[in-house]
């Protein structure tokens, strides 16, 4: 029987993961990514037990060991009053009560590491410096075009093009996302770098009104991530997601936090390895997913940020697509039905889970940002239920 073969557009980690799994199912993969080399933007990611344990089930858990840090709790304190609110163990538990770990890696790290385990695959083509212009689905093939002109014909075709994606703007027509008015601060700090009552090894999530800052350590411990979301327009195209950012900015939108906080946003120009300490993302997203068609159509589907663009306040961005690569491969590999009904397949095990995590992202953020008496209320909360608020047991278990 001839192999079948899956386009993907989009070299990122949705679209890496998904060459990994589903090349594992037996299919031929080629890749199509617009960048003329594979890399990623200095940042850092979650991954939850949920995802995790894909990763181990792949065969990566030395790859991904080599590379994450694994934090042992996670703490949310009040940005204004540095106050502890409340904590979450994971590390061991996490083990006990999911049976992976709880995971934070460097995006690049997690970047290399698939591309390493998809060339590793047989069948697996990544084509750099090819961006799709679209595509056709006829029924029986799609033909995939790129704005160099190349035409390639596969037998299904996978938009993992991020959250401004031209497959899902042919597929669906539903317009451009929606920018969030909330802006990401993002930088990388060298823990040696930084005083020794700034180092942590644990998760802190700093909740203030109208912003909130997140921190993690990365690569063995070594490094720190640091994420600032403030309220704010972009100061410039919003598809972009690395501008440039001046600290002074986001020292004034810090308002009055606490002292721990501002020194560590201070710090953070003396622990990186250049002067132009911080990046700038501007935030976009979609409405939660409404149905399977709004993930699969024919022979074209999506994963990713091309399918649920969510903001990133339950730290599952990366998370979501890595487990669509895996509900993929599982489709895919249904020989017994033709491809349009596997995909369909695909579509229809993921887009509620997809769309409650989205809509959980977005009431986080709502939450962490409140203001008056919600941010009361909110900090009450957490104090008196902490674990049982912090844990997300329906997201963890997979």
């Amino acid at each position: 029987m001839k192999t079948q073969q899956l386009l993907i557009a989009g070299g990122g980690i949705g679209g890496l993961a998904s060459a990994l799994a589903v090349a594992r199912a037996g299919w031929e993969v080629r890749l199509y990514e617009r960048a003329a080399e594979f890399s990623e933007v200095g940042a850092g990611i979650q991954l939850g037990p949920n995802v995790t344990r894909i990763l181990h089930h792949w065969g990566l858990e030395g790859e991904l060991r080599a590379v994450a840090a694994f934090p042992d709790r996670l703490q949310v304190r009040n940005a204004l009053s540095g106050a502890e609110l409340g904590a979450l163990d994971l590390g061991a538990r996490c083990l006990d009560h999911y049976g992976a770990p709880y995971a934070t890696v460097h995006r690049a790290d997690m970047h290399r590491l698939l591309v390493r385990a998809a060339l590793q695959q047989p069948g697996v083509h990544l084509n750099l410096d090819q961006w799709l212009a679209s595509y056709q689905d006829d029924g029986k093939v799609v033909r995939l075009e790129t704005v160099r002109g190349l035409v390639v014909e596969g037998d299904a075709l996978l938009g993992a093009d991020g959250v401004w994606s031209r497959v899902r703007q042919q597929l669906l027509n539903d317009g451009l996302p929606r920018v969030t008015g909330h802006l990401a601060y993002r930088t990388m700090l060298r823990q040696s770098a930084l005083p020794a009552a700034l180092r942590s090894g644990q998760v802190t999530a700093w909740l203030g009104p109208r912003l909130h800052v997140v921190q993690y350590p990365v690569r063995g411990g070594e490094w720190m991530n640091l994420v600032a979301i403030v309220h704010g327009q972009a100061p410039g195209a919003a598809e972009n997601w690395d501008h440039s950012a001046n600290a002074p900015d986001l020292e004034r939108a810090m308002g009055g936090v606490c002292a721990p906080l501002r020194e560590l946003i201070a710090a953070a120009p003396q622990a990186t390895v250049n002067a132009h300490a911080w990046r700038l993302w501007a935030l976009a997203d979609r409405p939660p997913v409404e149905g399977a068609e709004q993930m699969a159509r024919g022979l074209v589907a999506l994963a990713g940020d091309a399918a649920h663009p969510m903001r990133p306040y339950l730290a599952q961005g990366a998370g979501m697509a890595i487990e669509d690569a895996a509900e993929l491969a599982r489709a895919l590999a249904m020989d017994a039905v033709d491809v349009p009904t596997r995909l369909k397949r695909y579509a229809l095990a993921r887009w509620q889970r997809c769309a409650r995590v989205q809509a959980r992202s977005i009431r986080n953020g709502q939450v962490f940002h409140s203001t008056g008496l919600v941010r009361l209320g909110r900090d009450a909360s957490i104090r008196l239920l902490g674990e049982r608020i912090l844990d997300v047991p329906w997201l963890y278990a997979g």
